[in-house]
């Protein structure tokens, strides 16, 4: 980590200076398929992510790669349209840079999207899973090497990384509402490739509701630093039981997560609305 916090505070003091007095109270980050919740926000600032020192470029359809600055539900905000993922080739340094970039702009708390596929037979394609835990399988991790004290301790406790106040509140919107979701264990893996059947059934039984390829180094990033996470993901596809298991192309996935998605930006807007 030898720079870290050197190259965090120069990505922050550009950030700074070109979104003047704008100081974020929360961070919000957008996965595959779910750019749109930007549409919601009254955008004050738009920096893409090529002249952000040290940012990287994301290279996955459907992530346009912005940092907007603007007002959600009476808040500012500062949102990732588009995120970073270790099977693009970064380490999982780059991949939780801007989420510790956030935390130096001073946001409170995190909201953290997703698309994931199902691993319980009741979590149907278009639903949505409040997370609650996840099973970390990434081959590293970003709290890897010197740890940065600035940041955080050397060995944190994930015990309370899902913000339970906020899972609570989400499902009590949720039903109300009469959307349909869920709380559940996110397995991360690595991809880009999908899940074997054998592998699906696996991750099934080791206790995972839902798998994806992002999140979770986020959150370890996130955890290490005290900001308090809510996670969602949207169900683009199923991979429980064998026999409702189809085969699935990222147009599937995007096109899911596209239909689902008002229902996880209402969500999401109704949360922060109300902090």
């Amino acid at each position: 980590m030898d720079g870290l916090m050197k190259r965090m505070q120069e990505a922050a003091a550009f950030l700074h200076q070109r979104t003047g007095s704008f100081s974020p109270e929360y961070g919000i980050i957008l996965g595959t398929g779910l750019g749109n919740l930007v549409g919601d926000i009254e955008i004050a600032h738009e920096v893409n992510y090529s002249v952000i020192p040290h940012f990287q470029v994301s290279t996955v359809e459907s992530h346009s790669g912005k940092l907007i600055f603007g007002m959600l539900g009476g808040k500012k905000v500062v949102a990732m349209q588009g995120r970073f993922h270790f099977y693009e080739g970064y380490t999982m340094e780059e991949v939780v840079f801007p989420v510790r970039v956030m935390k130096l702009l001073g946001i409170q708390k995190i909201f953290i999207s997703n698309a994931a596929g199902s691993l319980q037979k009741d979590i149907e394609k278009g639903d949505l899973m409040v997370l609650n835990d996840h099973i970390n399988l990434q081959p590293s991790n970003p709290l890897l090497g010197p740890n940065e004290y600035e940041l955080g301790p050397r060995f944190p406790d994930p015990y309370h990384t899902y913000d339970r106040k906020l899972i609570k509140k989400a499902l009590k919107i949720a039903k109300k509402n009469k959307i349909r979701c869920h709380e559940g264990v996110y397995v991360s893996v690595p991809g880009p490739m999908l899940e074997t059947p054998a592998e699906y059934k696996y991750l099934h039984i080791i206790g995972g509701d839902a798998v994806g390829m992002s999140t979770v180094p986020e959150v370890l990033a996130c955890m290490h630093m005290g900001l308090p996470v809510f996670a969602i993901s949207v169900i683009t596809d199923k991979g429980y039981p064998a026999e409702e298991i189809q085969p699935v192309t990222v147009e599937d996935v995007i096109a899911v997560a596209k239909e689902a998605e008002p229902k996880m930006t209402f969500i999401l807007k109704e949360l922060i609305a109300g902090l």
